[in-house]
């Protein structure tokens, strides 16, 4: 559930087909994100899940499947 909602959201924020996001994917390296929009997608997943991701995590969040376990800790 979490995965569907990030996967829509990079969608939205990074005009990327679905087919591409995976929770392999990384967010700089396969799905062309440069600085401005990793900072963007984080942004709206703090607004879409409620929760604040410390700059310190965000620079650890590589893939999607990271951005995934960040989520599901903060969201406990």
């Amino acid at each position: 559930m979490v995965f569907e909602r990030i996967k829509e959201l990079v969608v939205q924020e990074m005009n990327i087909p679905a087919e591409k996001v995976t929770l392999e994917s990384k967010i700089a390296e396969d799905l062309g994100a440069d600085s401005i929009d990793a900072i963007e997608l984080i942004m709206g997943v703090e607004e879409e899940f409620g929760i604040e991701i410390s700059d310190e995590e965000a620079m650890n969040i590589k893939t999607i499947g990271d951005l995934v376990d960040v989520i599901n800790r903060l969201q406990k």
